[in-house]
């Protein structure tokens, strides 16, 4: 699958915006002082990043002014991955560099945060008020015993407080964790058991979809199963009394206090972060102060292009990277966008209504709300003033091609669009948005900087322009420093480094084309592998769903005791909608037509609906398992799963054929 070179892209930066693109300046001053390359653009420097790492770091560091309070010794010590040394001897603090901005006595009234729920008023914070309730509450967790390497937990929604109470952690030198408050009992526990907090925040409940959820049974079990809690806060979302022995948010947050930034070294352990664990215990991903710090410098600062007259608005819950990266915003001094509610109440335009009346510049969502609004027929371009709003970026699965063509033809015709692919793993991206590159149709515009991106066959050499394993050749500093509760590591090699020792292996299909750009094809665990013609389920699901009928599906490649290959396709019908032959007809022939004749499932069948994870992907591993006849307990973990039901029907089918 090579590019075509005359293929004319989508979108195309004019010569100003190339010009004031922070990366741009970033090239030219990185020519001057450390030797990058001044022409050919950004391919030239992508390479020069990957090619003199340390260097590349050095400039990062440097170009965005973190300010060293031990200076290091080396940019990178050991270079070995699974565990590479990077900035030994360095100290710093995240949350110093988060709050920088504060500093700024011009800047100290203006929103460091805009907190909108679903009633659409929206509540500001300023960055000087930002400072004081961290600077109050850092001090009110020292009082409480929280010494550097102790973990706080937060079960809360994306509110102001969550940014206060993570930011006050960093500062300490404590351990952040967060689940969001549609999470269950099981499934909280499940994650911060692992980490044996010492301190809880919570909220009594919150809004979505229109309706209060109360939350103080959760709460209680909670404070039950954490043995190790020494505090537990109360922030009273619903209006509620803070339960017997809990504390009260306003209190801890009242003081004029200074904040005081414990010096960490660049290796200290910032947060927990969790993967999916839809087929066990979550992986518990540590991820360090300093690499966080430079990895969503470069990110935000050079990627996002975002700087200090943005507005950052995306789309996320606390119980999603996606979170922790919007924070980092604070760092390139940006107003952050915190929206609280369902993305789809009152109606599908929510998400838009928020950019709309935050003025936001850089607005992120998923694939799926693109997906779904261009099904549903709306025309955010003509219906809200999107006018101050430069890029949409979008995570969570591949942006297939139509929604390309939706968000220019129906937002603006000269929209950044920034499909971006990375993971929880390294709280970053592999490969997306690039301010000064051209966008072409279902393609991210190119691997990011620092990020030794390559697509692999199974003997490890490395593809242009045909569909490989997605790698990752050199480290990056925001990739896990350990799992925890993962005293050998053991569980950590496997999770990246088994299939190819010494490179990162995500589990991801790409293909990286002969002008730079990478097309993500779905996970490699789940990929449907017939007569050796590999296809991602991304691919599928793109071609089926642009079918009216169809309102979701799920595909799974079954190998057989036997030998065979069984390929069903489950489908969720949109609501009026029947399987008959002339509907089985129509999805056979459009996945012939657009995909290939060998990915016409064997049999389409209908389902009450797709399971997904609390994240919203689907989940297609642990189906698998279901079909293969492995029992629904080992097959999955009941608290990852958004609604545990649907997988009855999987595990009777599975009965059924046996």
């Amino acid at each position: 699958m090579t590019s075509a070179a005359h293929e004319a892209p989508l979108w195309q930066p004019g010569p100003d915006r190339i010009a004031a693109a922070a990366v741009t300046r970033f090239q030219s001053w990185a020519a001057e002082h450390h030797g990058a390359p001044a022409e050919g653009g950004y391919a030239s420097l992508h390479r020069w990043s990957v090619d003199e790492l340390d260097t590349f770091w050095k400039a990062v560091a440097e170009w965005f002014d973190v300010r060293f309070s031990t200076p290091y010794e080396t940019v990178i010590g050991d270079r070995a991955m699974p565990g590479a040394a990077w900035f030994p001897g360095a100290t710093l603090n995240y949350a110093e560099h988060a709050l920088r901005t504060s500093e700024d006595l011009l800047r100290a009234d203006a929103p460091a945060l805009l907190h909108v729920d679903e009633t659409h008023t929206q509540v500001p914070v300023s960055w000087s008020s930002l400072r004081r309730q961290v600077g109050s509450l850092a001090a009110e967790l020292r009082a409480l015993g929280v010494t550097p390497g102790d973990r706080v937990s937060g079960y809360l929604p994306n509110i102001p407080q969550a940014v206060v109470a993570f930011l006050a952690t960093a500062a300490v030198g404590g351990v952040w964790t967060s689940c969001a408050p549609d999470f269950g009992a099981r499934s909280v526990l499940d994650r911060f058991q692992q980490v044996e907090p010492v301190v809880l925040f919570t909220v009594d409940g919150y809004r979505y979809g229109g309706k209060e959820h109360h939350r103080a049974d959760t709460v209680a079990e909670l404070r039950r199963e954490l043995p190790t809690l020494r505090a537990v806060v109360h922030i009273p979302l619903l209006g509620t009394d803070a339960p017997e022995g809990a504390l009260d948010w306003s209190a801890l947050t009242a003081a004029d206090t200074e904040p005081v930034f414990e010096q960490v070294p660049f290796g200290h352990p910032l947060w927990v972060l969790y993967s999916s664990g839809t087929t066990g215990l979550p992986k518990a991903i540590v991820q360090s102060q300093g690499g966080i710090l430079l990895e969503h410098f470069k990110q935000i600062g050079l990627h996002c292009d975002l700087g200090p007259e943005d507005r950052f608005f995306w789309y996320t819950s606390t119980g999603w990277m996606m979170w922790n990266f919007l924070v980092s915003g604070l760092l390139t001094g940006t107003t952050l966008v915190l929206y609280d509610g369902s993305p789809g109440y009152p109606d599908v335009s929510a998400q838009w209504r928020v950019a709309e009346q935050t003025g936001a510049t850089l607005f992120g969502t998923s694939a799926a709300y693109v997906m779904a609004c261009r099904k549903a027929g709306i025309h955010p371009g003509r219906d809200f003033d999107l006018s101050r709003v430069q890029c949409v970026a979008t995570t969570g699965s591949p942006l297939p091609p139509d929604g390309f063509r939706w968000l220019h033809d129906e937002v603006a015709d000269d929209l950044w669009i920034a499909s971006v692919s990375g993971g929880t793993d390294v709280c970053s991206c592999f490969a997306g948005a690039v301010p000064t590159l051209p966008v072409h149709i279902g393609e991210l515009q190119a691997a990011c900087l620092g990020t030794d991106l390559q697509s692999w066959d199974p003997a490890g050499e490395p593809l242009t322009g045909e569909v490989g394993e997605l790698v990752v050749t050199q480290p990056m500093p925001s990739m896990p420093i350990r799992f925890w509760n993962d005293p050998d590591g053991g569980r950590y090699r496997e999770s990246y480094f088994e299939t190819y020792p010494g490179t990162w292996r995500h589990g991801d299909w790409i293909t990286i084309t002969d002008r730079g750009s990478v097309v993500i094809h779905g996970r490699s665990d789940s990929t449907l592998n017939r007569q050796g013609v590999r296809m991602g389920s991304a691919d599928i699901y793109e071609a089926v769903e642009r079918l009216p009928e169809i309102r979701e599906s799920l595909v799974i490649g079954l190998e057989e005791p036997d030998g065979g290959y069984w390929m069903p396709l489950f489908v969720h019908l949109a609501e009026g909608a029947a399987l008959d032959d002339d509907l089985r007809d129509s999805i056979k022939r459009t996945i012939r037509e657009n995909l290939s004749p060998r990915h016409v499932p064997d049999e389409v069948i209908e389902v009450p609906g797709i399971p997904h994870t609390l994240t919203g992907k689907r989940i297609e591993v642990p189906v698998k398992r279901l079909l293969q006849g492995t029992a629904l307990a080992k097959a999955v973990n009941p608290g990852s799963i958004d609604n545990l039901e649907l997988l009855h029907f999987y595990e009777e089918l599975a009965r059924k054929r046996s």
